[in-house]
Formats: structure tokens, sequence, C-alpha cells
């Protein structure tokens, strides 16, 4: 078996055998967001209303479903600023295109594609012409919005035809009183779990995040790999994007330029994934999405204004760098490595 390969998948385990119980930055979030929970609920009256429930989460499942794109990337040591632009720019195709009188379902199939092609065009410049990821994202979400803007649809906010009862039952319904955004963001963690950590080729993922050269001399194909993480992401936008789109029945353009993407880099960093790779997985996320989840939505029930909003999710951002730091020390490989 190829030390390299199974390093990042076993050492966690390891750490574990070897000193018994461990506090972890993935616990203490746990933990913090089953505190805020039970605060919220005695301190906010309109907390536990069936509404601002279902609002709850239902945005949880989309910050979910672009937080684990957003971690696939960053446990192979990457980054992807481009999710929330393919997301809204690819929905927006569909929509349009739908509009014209395509068939929706075939909408949504030239939706995906518009998805892959990006995905494969960005793999590519990070994989093969070695830019770096948080740059060649950046260019890409700018160009990608750009076109969605400029040259696909006319207008901002675009809506979708009016007879798609089976696409809005993606955002609005619900199955056994649970809402079917939340089981499709069940589903499709519980399928990347097992991908990343029962798979060779997520195993090639945490190969790449721990050591890159070293990943490259043992053999693992370094540059696919690269961009098959790239087109995880796409899928992850995808359908975080049909989620929003089928919950408000329209996809506004105008969320690229929110603070999305920063709530996204968040919860990753918050539930524990280290941004130099190799560490982490969809469990992290799922306990960083819960607690984001929560604070986002108990800010605006407080009615607490978006600069307000801004300056305590960057203080919660700093927070968990520095718990980050001390939990898991920079040893002499981690440091000759670097960061994102």
């Amino acid at each position: 078996m190829n030390p390299a390969v199974e390093k990042p998948h076993d050492s966690d385990v390891a750490t574990r055998r070897d000193k018994g119980f461990v506090i972890t930055q993935e616990l203490i979030v746990a933990v913090a967001a089953a505190v805020l929970f039970v605060l919220f609920s005695v301190a906010l009256d309109n907390f536990l209303t069936p509404g601002n429930l279902v609002a709850l989460v239902r945005n949880v499942a989309v910050l979910g479903l672009l937080s684990i794109g957003m971690a696939v990337v960053v446990i192979g040591r990457g980054v992807d600023l481009s999710l929330v632009a393919v997301m809204a720019v690819s929905l927006t195709v569909s929509i349009v295109l739908a509009n014209k009188g395509y068939g929706f379902g075939e909408a949504l199939v030239i939706g995906l594609g518009f998805v892959l092609v990006v995905a494969l065009v960005l793999g590519f410049l990070v994989a093969y012409v070695e830019i770096p990821s948080i740059f060649a994202t950046l260019a890409v979400a700018s160009i990608v919005y750009g076109l969605g803007r400029g040259v696909i649809a006319d207008l901002d906010v675009n809506n979708i035809p009016s007879d798609l009862d089976w696409f809005l039952f993606i955002g609005r319904g619900s199955v056994l009183g649970i809402p079917v955004s939340i089981w499709l963001f069940a589903f499709t963690a519980l399928v990347l779990y097992l991908f990343l950590r029962r798979t060779g080729i997520g195993r090639f993922i945490y190969a790449l995040g721990d050591n890159l050269e070293t990943a490259r001399i043992t053999g693992i194909p370094v540059r696919p790999v690269i961009v098959l993480q790239y087109i995880i992401s796409g899928l992850m936008a995808f359908l975080a994007g049909a989620v929003t789109a089928a919950s408000v029945a329209s996809m506004n353009m105008r969320i690229v330029n929110s603070t999305v993407i920063y709530d996204v880099l968040l919860v990753v960093v918050l539930g524990g994934i280290g941004l130099t790779g190799g560490r982490g997985g969809v469990r992290n996320v799922v306990v960083g999405t819960a607690l984001i989840g929560l604070l986002l939505n108990a800010m605006t029930i407080m009615d607490i204004s978006y600069t307000v909003q801004n300056l305590i999710k960057s203080a919660v951002l700093l927070l968990a760098l520095i718990v980050d730091a001390l939990l898991n020390p920079r040893d002499e490989q981690t440091a000759q490595q670097g960061d994102i």
C-alpha cells in the first residue's frame, strides 16, 4: 500500500488511538452550535417558529452544498472563488433557455454543461498552466459573471416558468416533514464522504494536499485529480443553484456580489479543514455549516445591520484561524509546504 496515499486518510485515526479522546476543532464547533441553538431558542421570540426553522434549514442546505464543493478543493490545497458565480449564472442559463421555449429538463442539462465547461477550463488553468488557484478562480468568476449579465441575460433577476411544480418541489417541498433540500444536502454529503474516505481518488486528493511533490513522485496523476476537484466543486455549485432557484422561483445574479463566498470560506475554516491541505472532511463542513447558519439566521432575526454582520463574521473567521493554529501547530514539513 502506498504510504503517501494512506497517510492523509489514516493519520487522524492513528492520533486518536495513540492519545485517546482528543478535543478537536470539529468537536468545539459542534458543541458551540448546540449551545447557540439552545440560547437562540430561549432568547429570540421568532427563532423557533415553523417559518423561521424552514428558512434556516433551506439556507443551511445551500450553504452546505457550496461548502462541500469548496472543501474538496481546499483539502487538495486549492481554493475556488468562482463557486457563487457558477451557481448563479448556470441556473440563469437554464431559466433563460426555458423562457425561450426549451424544455426545462433540456435547459438544465445545458446549464450543467456550462458548469462542466467552466470547471474544465478552471482545472486546466490551475493544473496545466499552473496559475495559482486564488487568481485563476477569481478571474474566472469575473468572466462568468460578465457572460451572465452581459451576454446570457438582460436582467439580474430571471423567473422560472410558472408550470414547473416538480422543480419547485426541490426548494419548497418536504418528505417525512423534512425539507427536500436538507435530504439533498444529506445525500450529497454522504456520497462525498464515502468518495473522499473510501476511494483511491479521494485518497489522492488528500495526498495532493499533504504534499504535492511527493504525490507526483509516487505516481499519482496530479493534474487530472486537480481538474476533478474543480468539476466536483462546479457540480456542488449547480446543485446549490437549483435549490436556490427552486426556493424562490427565480435566480438573482446579484448574489455574485454578495458575501456568500466569504460565508463559504468561513464554514470551511471554522469547521476545521486546514488551509494547508490534506486535512478535514465532510463532517467538518456539516458542523461548520450548522454554526454559521445559526449565526446568520439569528443576526437576521435581531435585525443587525449588514455592516455589523460582516464585522461579526470576520471576527469569527479570525477566531477560527487562531483555534486552527493552536490545535494544529505547524510542523517542519507543513512550514516548508506553505499555505494557499
